[in-house]
């Protein structure tokens, strides 16, 4: 009889199979595949070599807690000659001496997360077992059956592997981009991303079920679309704040990436992170999602509607001198970002695969907890509300109406003409380049069109007809030029007379500081005309000039001021009201790479900034991260004040440890100054062999 088979080593081949799998960047210190795709492992026998027909193997794999067969998260499976179509599979490739090499592969439908793997040894009645170590399991866009497929290799490189991005900020006539860092295959994230699965609480209130749901992306994105806020004491990864007061944290506009919040969670025994907004929420997420292999990139809504009652209208009340009244918990931020995830919505009818929208900032909650999706956006396109998860919640952030209210002195509210729109310049990264792409399209049919008209009536939303009145009046608030930080700058309200008799009217405007969530603080700047007298057809613009004297004290670090004009006919009483954004412009970073950038090598970067203000600049630093390029967050701290209109320049050295297009990150803060960003693409050659 053979005598028994003995194991002496093992090879799980994690480079090779990093390479394989679009993984390497992880690291070689654990093995981490993508499903529905073989891996490489290398048996070494001592003594003898396996004798097929004689000795036989098999492997065990399990994840969770409590694996058990028929929940998915542990299988047995013999080597054979074949691989197995339905599930787990072993195949010899080939064998060399003592050594023989086995091909593994799981279903493309299997759970994602870590495994533990154990080889089963057999020969007549003797039998041995091996644990030989574990490996880490994630979806597979690239397999035509796992249902997170995507078919175009330019998207799967955006949005699985790219670890840097853009996020666009700013207001919708005014469109900024700002730099990010998701840094999804940096040292500790995916394990940090798996810590997170498993503090959610339907983990914690049954192990064996939310381990067995883990192969569906619908189920694991509305998991991480609650885990990244803390609202429901879940222990998640971010508290957000609004308030501008964050002394006991960190400003949401001061982070460039999501590795730093990531590794403060975890460090910190997963207290949350403060603070977050609206973009720091959706790049987290996104981090996360594009670490557990499913196609994710975040979006920004302008003129986002909050609709808090579900009627589809936003109400806004404003005094006769334009100053907002609360009212009302409806609210139009600027902006609002949130993520898509690409996926195949089996649990729908068809039609409904592809993007769907997840928004992890905590605003309303679903199915008792502050998450929120995935909504597909087709069905949001179509007004299918009805469908799974939070449609209506997203069909009115892009659709709502907006109606002000002007409340007289009397206590009466007289219904504004206007009606502003909600919902534009949808906008993500594009594909392999640093440009803004318009996704509105896929949330909307064009305004006025057929389509739209027949999508409102489904909506059972009939309160289009308020923007087709002309009353022959118009009003619109223009910038003359770039409204800079530190400067004085004009506005211009803009009326036009469309009709063939004259109009006398009192015109007002007022500027105030505001937030990026709609809030309103001081006022920087006031005009009452009494008498504003338009002949037929007549055209005026009317200036009102903001002085950085009367901003700089109030502005926020979101950097906006809100101007609201009313326009009051006399004759007729009807009131007009125009509102817009304007962003007060940072100043710009300057970044110089010296000298030429090689993998494994030093390179300098030289960063300046110009301090535009008329005040110093105390307490200043610079901080600078790059997925690949930096080793976690390099900070510099200034010396000096930094003089008005003094330029500061600053040298920081580093050694980029992964080769190809990477972006270097800077951000600036100090006592007057926060949240100033700037990048710069850099482009490592790899290390001569």
């Amino acid at each position: 009889m053979a005598e028994e088979l003995v194991l002496e080593t093992w090879d799980l081949q994690c480079e090779h199979n990093g390479r394989e799998h679009r993984t390497a960047e992880m690291g070689c210190q654990q093995l981490v595949v993508r499903r529905g795709q073989p891996f490489t492992i290398t048996l070494r026998f001592s003594g003898r070599a396996y004798e097929e027909g004689v000795d036989k193997l098999a492997f065990n794999v399990e994840t969770g807690p409590c694996p058990v067969e028929t929940s998915g998260t542990r299988s047995h499976f013999a080597v054979t000659d074949f691989p197995e179509e339905s599930g787990w599979s072993a195949v010899v490739q080939q064998q060399d001496g003592d050594s023989l090499s086995v091909s593994l592969c799981s279903p493309p439908s299997a759970r994602v997360g870590r495994y533990s793997l154990t080889l089963e040894m057999s020969t007549g009645y003797q039998g041995a077992s091996c644990h030989i170590g574990d490996f880490v399991l994630l979806f597979n866009a690239w397999h035509p059956e796992d249902t997170v497929f995507l078919r175009d290799e330019d998207e799967r490189c955006e949005y699985v592997l790219s670890q840097q991005g853009l996020i666009y900020q700013g207001t919708r006539d005014y469109i900024t981009s700002t730099p990010w860092n998701f840094g999804q295959f940096e040292e500790d994230i995916l394990s940090i991303c798996l810590k997170l699965l498993d503090t959610n609480p339907k983990f914690l209130r049954d192990q064996d079920q939310d381990c067995s749901r883990r192969n569906d992306p619908v189920y694991i994105g509305r998991v991480v679309s609650a885990m990244v806020n803390c609202n429901d004491e879940d222990r998640g990864v971010l508290a957000g704040r609004w308030d501008d007061h964050y002394e006991d944290g960190m400003s949401p506009m001061s982070w460039i990436g999501s590795v730093d919040i990531l590794k403060r969670w975890k460090k910190f025994g997963c207290q949350p992170v403060k603070y977050g907004q609206c973009w720091v929420f959706a790049a987290v997420a996104c981090t996360v999602m594009r670490c557990l292999g499913v196609p994710s990139r975040v979006v920004t809504n302008y003129n986002s509607a909050h609709d808090t009652n579900g009627n589809l209208v936003i109400d806004r009340y404003l005094s006769e001198l334009g100053v907002e009244d609360r009212r009302s918990r409806d609210m139009i931020w600027n902006f609002h970002c949130w993520v898509e995830s690409w996926m195949a919505r089996p649990d729908l009818a068809d039609g409904y695969d592809g993007w769907q929208a997840l928004d992890p900032t905590p605003q309303e909650k679903s199915e008792g907890v502050f998450c929120c999706g995935p909504a597909p956006v087709r069905a949001i396109r179509e007004g299918d509300l009805q469908l799974k998860y939070d449609i209506p919640f997203v069909f009115a952030e892009v659709n709502a109406d907006v109606v002000y209210w002007v409340v007289q002195r009397d206590g009466s509210q007289k219904k504004s003409i206007h009606s502003s729109v909600v919902g534009k310049n949808i906008s993500t990264k594009s594909v392999g380049k640093d440009s803004r792409e318009d996704i509105t399209h896929t949330y909307k049919y064009p305004e006025g069109s057929e389509k739209e008209r027949e999508v409102f009536a489904k909506a059972e939303h009939e309160t289009r007809s308020l923007r087709e009145e002309d009353e022959g009046l118009h009003l619109k608030i223009k910038l003359t030029e770039g409204a800079n930080n530190g400067c004085d700058f004009d506005v211009l309200a803009v009326i036009n007379n469309n009709a063939d008799v004259e109009r006398v009217c009192r015109l007002m405007l007022c500027a105030r500081t505001a937030g990026y969530n709609g809030t309103v603080g001081p006022q920087c700047g006031m005009k009452d005309l009494l008498n504003v007298t338009l002949a037929p057809r007549e055209d005026k613009c009317v200036p009102l000039r903001i002085l950085y004297e009367k901003y700089r004290e109030s502005l926020t670090q979101d950097n906006l001021i809100k101007v609201v004009a009313l326009l009051t006919e006399y004759q007729t009483g009807d009131v007009i009201v125009a509102v817009r954004d304007v962003y007060i412009q940072n100043p710009e970073i300057k970044i110089r790479i010296l000298g030429e950038p090689m993998q494994n090598r030093k390179l300098v970067a030289e960063i300046s900034l110009v301090n535009p203000l008329t005040d110093p600049l105390s307490n200043g630093l610079f901080v600078v991260e790059g997925a690949g390029l930096t080793d976690g967050q390099q900070i510099k701290e200034l010396e000096e004040p930094v003089e008005p209109q003094a330029e500061v320049k600053v040298r920081l050295d580093f050694v980029p440890h992964q080769a190809g297009l990477r972006k270097l990150m800077v951000d600036f803060e100090s006592d007057k100054l926060t949240g100033v960003k700037g990048y710069r693409n850099v482009i490592i050659a790899p290390q001569p062999k």
